[in-house]
């Protein structure tokens, strides 16, 4: 059974929609800006618009208890669902990914709590849990049949994606809304720098100078459909959902094992399912954090997978900083996007070869046919997971 992606949506500190994410990756710029924290700036991938803005945008009371997160995800979702019409005869269904949730408004009430000794505002902490972000976004698209939330840190969107297209191959449901969100919060932000991977400048993926990642905020979603639901809401196919894979290898809490072992295993799973060989992949779209750790790791699996083929790979995280949950997602909406315009996107600030491998990524915009586009997402504890699209 085919799995057909009709609709894509996105939002990254490019901008909101594919046609602002399209023009601002062609042209090479970076969303990572100077944003103030409560520790001060900080280079991150931050969307324009204020949670006010964002509310107006959306129809949205400026007094409603909406978080960030799903605000993001609604903008995104809609744009991929376009004016798909539900249907009763069609099992349908909504897949988000996500680790923030609503803990903006958490940190809000926390930061009044004990600044302020002010708890009158303990109502904030009804939409903190991952579940209710959801919840809030079904709100607007009407999903009936399969609602869930899915939380593996970086690697959340993509997993949406993989279950998604796994119940529409399974013959479990017909048509999915499936990928992630993430807003960027004071913990997220705070806890990367516990870890000492945050870089103080723009990122640098792929480069043996590197030395930590941005962080950014958005969403991705992509509608899938299978042939019942397609021959119902006539949509375009834009691409086919071709192949996926999960593997983890467990190497550490936080880090993936420098062989990049589940990498691969999810690579080389994703090429079987879509019954594909390396050769055929004409651009992948790399997890590419910047971090030493991650870039090590995966150009490790994608000399394994990729012996003898010299793929054209990038990653877009100097664009849009590091997402989390919802990189996953945004990326495969880029992947589609690359099939679709015919061209693969420049990782940007890359100066240094890494010493540990002869790749290098794709630094300018490159036009040519794409067939076939892979996307890595790797999530901590190395819940790593490969996914393929393919021309329609």
């Amino acid at each position: 059974m085919n799995v057909y992606v009709t609709g894509i949506g996105v939002v990254s500190a490019l901008g909101i929609g594919v046609a602002a994410n399209q023009d601002a990756l062609a042209s090479g710029r970076t969303g990572i800006v100077s944003c103030e924290t409560r520790k001060g700036p900080k280079l991150k991938g931050c969307l324009s618009l204020s949670d006010e803005a964002l509310k107006s945008r959306l129809g949205l009371e400026l007094s409603a208890q909406v978080p960030r997160t799903a605000m993001l995800a609604m903008l995104a979702a809609e744009e991929a669902l376009g004016d798909t019409v539900m249907h009763t005869d069609i099992r349908s269904g909504f897949i988000n990914g996500t680790t923030t949730g609503g803990m903006d408004l958490s940190e809000a009430y926390f930061s009044a709590l004990y600044l302020e000794e002010d708890d009158s505002e303990m109502v904030k902490l009804l939409t903190h849990d991952l579940g209710t972000v959801t919840q809030l976004v079904n709100q607007r698209l009407g999903f009936t049949d399969y609602v869930n939330t899915l939380s593996t840190a970086c690697s959340s969107a993509a997993n949406a994606i993989m279950l998604g297209a796994r119940m529409i191959k399974a013959g479990m449901i017909d048509r999915v809304l499936v990928g992630g969100v993430d807003a960027l919060t004071d913990f997220t932000v705070d806890g990367f720098g516990s870890l000492m991977i945050y870089d103080t400048e723009h990122c640098r993926p792929f480069d043996e100078e590197r030395v930590g990642l941005n962080l950014g905020e958005g969403a991705g979603f992509l509608l899938i459909e299978n042939d019942k639901s397609l021959a119902q809401s006539q949509n375009k196919v834009l691409a086919r959902c071709a192949g996926w894979a999960n593997a983890n290898d467990a190497y550490h809490q936080t880090g993936t094992s420098p062989e990049g072992n589940g990498a691969t295993l999810a690579m080389i799973e994703a090429l079987k399912v879509a019954q594909l060989t390396p050769s055929a992949i004409d651009y992948l779209n790399a997890h590419g954090t910047a971090t030493k750790n991650n870039d090590n790791s995966e150009l490790s699996a994608i000399d394994r997978v990729f012996e003898g083929v010299d793929v054209d790979f990038s990653s877009t995280k100097a664009n849009t900083g590091h997402t989390l949950a919802a990189a996953g997602g945004i990326e495969a909406v880029y992947g589609i996007m690359s099939i679709l315009t015919g061209a693969v996107f420049p990782n940007l600030n890359w100066k240094n070869k890494m010493l540990s491998s002869d790749r290098k990524p794709v630094l300018t915009y490159t036009k040519k046919e794409i067939n076939a586009v892979m996307s890595n997402s790797f999530g901590f504890g190395g819940n790593s997971t490969s996914l393929i699209f393919t021309k329609a």
